[in-house]
């Protein structure tokens, strides 16, 4: 009888760590849709604010809202399709001075888990790389869900500053900040749904 009890006892045991390690499950994948996804710069040169986007840009999202640590963001931006409306303002900053589009066609940024904020927003700390040089950078999201079809849609919205000469956009002459300035605005608003 007490043998029984014992081997009862054991196997509860291991049942509970079972269900402990168990957890959530893995994070769901979100990916964002390219179409409706905007990822706008704001700059200042010669004082006057100056705007652009990044037309082209795949994220993915891993995302629980009862573990955010769990999940993750990765987003890869191709450079060579910023436009600022003005085509000798665009072929400069595609230019080996600025960001260089030939040689780094691409920047990304990388978060491995995401961070739950008091007011009820998320920070997703990676690392952000240009011209493949990467700095740490912490990025706030406000992430808004519904449901589509039958699946969750979330929308990924944040405003974040840079310094473009960290990243080395701006080499020769560029690196004054007399005619363009060092800080960078970020501003993003990224549709997401589960694949």
């Amino acid at each position: 009888m007490i043998a029984r009890l014992t081997t009862a006892a054991a196997l509860l045991a291991l049942t509970a760590v079972a269900v402990a390690t168990t957890g959530t499950g893995a994070p769901s994948a979100y990916r964002g849709d390219p179409a409706r996804s905007s990822l706008v710069f704001i700059f200042k040169q010669a004082g006057a604010d100056n705007r652009g986007n990044f037309t082209k840009l795949r994220t993915e999202l891993r995302f629980d809202a009862a573990l955010p640590a769990a999940g993750g963001l990765n987003v890869v931006v191709d450079t060579g399709s910023l436009d600022t409306g003005d085509k000798d303002r665009d072929t400069a900053l595609r230019g080996p001075d600025l960001f260089d589009t030939a040689r780094f066609p691409q920047a990304t940024f990388v978060a491995q888990s995401l961070a739950k904020l008091p007011d009820g927003s998320y920070a997703a700390a990676g690392k952000l790389t240009i011209r493949d040089i990467s700095r740490d950078l912490t990025i706030p999201l406000r992430i808004e869900t519904d449901q589509v079809s039958g699946k969750t849609a979330i929308a990924l919205r944040g405003t974040t500053t840079i310094n473009r000469l960290d990243f080395g956009v701006g080499q020769g002459e560029w690196r004054s900040t007399e005619w363009v300035a060092n800080a960078v605005t970020i501003e993003y608003s990224v549709p997401l749904r589960q694949p």
